[in-house]
């Protein structure tokens, strides 16, 4: 007798535990949450204060002063000492300076989105395919060289602000994951 009931006990936890794990791998998977997923394969990396001299008639007449940010993907930059500093100023000169995108007497018709498109597609191609994500633009401005000497001679009252060739937003360090 005791041995019936025994294999009847045993009969009922297989089952129970068959069918608690049945359920278990049929209810669907969580969601993915593409956009976390994707953030959290791209890592920021922040850009210098840049100061690139416009040269005319062989003589500086003013800045274009900018800060760039980059989001690259964490796995490609894993051990790499990147010149970023470097590379955006090269980048940058030949953007502004070179192929003369922005034209100063009309800032309101730059193409951001172009910039940035070129500015992404060239620098992967100097570092890797795919190394760089997105390009963040926090600042892009012009100051002449006469505003300088205006502002110079004020002694920083009232100074003369730089033309704003792109509002950016200010960059922040994405949150740590939780694991």
């Amino acid at each position: 007798m005791l041995k019936l009931l025994l294999t009847g006990l045993w009969v009922c936890i297989v089952t129970l535990a068959a069918v608690y794990f049945s359920v278990q791998m049929s209810a669907p998977p969580p969601p993915v949450d593409e956009e976390a997923a994707k953030k959290e394969a791209f890592e920021l990396v922040r850009g210098e204060a840049l100061t690139i001299p416009v040269i005319s008639d062989g003589m500086v007449t003013g800045y274009f002063l900018g800060r760039f940010s980059f989001m690259m993907d964490k796995e490609k930059i894993k051990g790499v000492d990147l010149p970023m500093t470097e590379l955006t100023t090269d980048e940058l000169f030949t953007l502004l300076v070179g192929d003369k995108m922005i034209d100063l007497g009309n800032p309101g018709a730059f193409d951001l989105e172009t910039f940035r498109t070129r500015i992404k597609d060239d620098m992967n191609r100097h570092l890797g395919e795919g190394m760089i994500s997105e390009v963040l633009v926090e600042q892009l401005d012009f100051m002449s060289k006469e505003d300088i000497r205006t502002n110079v001679a004020r002694e920083g009252k009232r100074p003369v602000e730089a033309t704003k060739i792109v509002e950016g937003a200010t960059v922040e360090e994405p949150a740590p994951a939780a694991h």
